[in-house]
């Protein structure tokens, strides 16, 4: 029997993802002037914690904060007012001090801890046979907690392993199940454009993608060029959309009758950079012009707005706007075509 995918510590009993709230009232909103303090560590992981001690912090250096159960040390990527999503976890954990010499100083060796955990978990988990490809392993700067992150097409019963593994290393055991593109943040790396990885540098969070912005940006079709490295579609398709979506409205859809300088054509390409249409006209299909497409006449029909089209023939119809019904599917009615739909 497979358990539940989330994290365990050892013992078998769910470990908390966040460190436990003291009782209480909840905290009050930060007054107006505090800071929020947006802290980088290992693997591009970020967390949001309040500088509720007034340190004279720079973006850049190094600092401790409250973790878990512990300390962790990380590196400060943000100061600023932040947002209310961003201060509702802030306002349970705070910036400790500045990261010293010494304190520095135990980041090499708690790389190369990694790389032995990271040895020792791989062997653990071919010797329990578990369907789990390791990703990485992430040791907390006090030492006080180990953290595996795995990919798994399913779910996995890791108990044994944590148990075996808690016994190993002598601390709080760990392991995070990701998807792959949780792995290509982790992991970083240099895309298709020669920069590196979104998600590894300044995107927060991952936004939802589809196939429908790259056909709205006008863009091949081609799944090498269109997927990252993760085989996900590329999160930079989504950055500039909205702007394309706005001049789309402004373009005739593809397909439409169009009329330029007095001939009829159909609109057989878009280019919402440039705001223009290329046009294949019908006396001579063989005829294609790019032209702007504010020297176009099309109808609003035929617009690329998603909104509705007026409905013009309301007055003369009588102050009830009567509206045809829409004609039904073959095959919908009740009855006799239902043999026809179970074929």
């Amino acid at each position: 029997m497979t358990g539940p995918n989330r994290d365990r510590q050892s013992g078998g009993r769910p470990q908390q993802s966040r460190p436990q709230r003291p009782p209480g009232p909840p905290p009050q909103p930060p007054a107006e002037g505090e800071r929020l303090v947006i802290v980088r560590f290992k693997g591009h992981r970020k967390g949001y914690f309040h500088n509720r001690r007034g340190l004279d912090l720079l973006v850049n250096q190094f600092c401790l904060v409250e973790a878990d159960r512990g300390r962790d040390l990380g590196q400060i990527a943000y100061i600023g007012a932040g947002t209310e999503a961003w201060w509702q976890d802030a306002m349970h954990r705070g910036v400790v001090s500045l990261a010293r010499l010494d304190e520095l100083d135990r980041l090499p060796d708690l790389r190369r801890e990694e790389r032995e955990a990271w040895d020792i978990g791989r062997e653990k988990i071919q010797d329990h046979g578990l369907d789990m490809h390791l990703v990485g392993v992430e040791r907390r700067w006090d030492r006080g907690k180990l953290t595996f992150y795995f990919l798994a097409d399913q779910r996995v019963d890791f108990r044994q392993l944590v148990r075996d593994l808690a016994g190993i290393f002598r601390t709080r055991i760990e392991l995070r199940q990701i998807g792959v593109r949780d792995e290509a943040k982790l992991k970083g790396g240099v895309g298709i454009c020669g920069r590196e990885f979104c998600c590894a540098t300044f995107l927060p969070n991952f936004a939802s993608v589809a196939l429908r912005m790259a056909k709205d940006q006008q863009l091949p079709l081609n799944p090498a060029k269109l997927s990252g490295p993760c085989g996900r579609l590329r999160c930079c398709l989504a950055f500039e959309h909205g702007d394309y979506r706005e001049a789309l409205r402004t373009l005739p859809r593809l397909g439409s009758e169009v009329i330029w300088d007095g001939r009829v054509g159909k609109a057989r390409k878009l280019d919402p950079i440039k705001e223009s249409v290329t046009v294949q006209f019908l006396d001579d299909d063989r005829e294609q012009v790019e032209v702007p497409a504010s020297e176009l006449d099309f109808s609003r029909s035929a617009q690329g707005s998603d909104e509705a089209p007026a409905d013009q023939g309301a007055g003369s119809r009588g102050s009830q706007g009567n509206r045809r019904r829409p004609r039904r599917r073959e095959g919908r009615r009740a009855g006799g075509d239902a043999g026809d739909r179970e074929r």
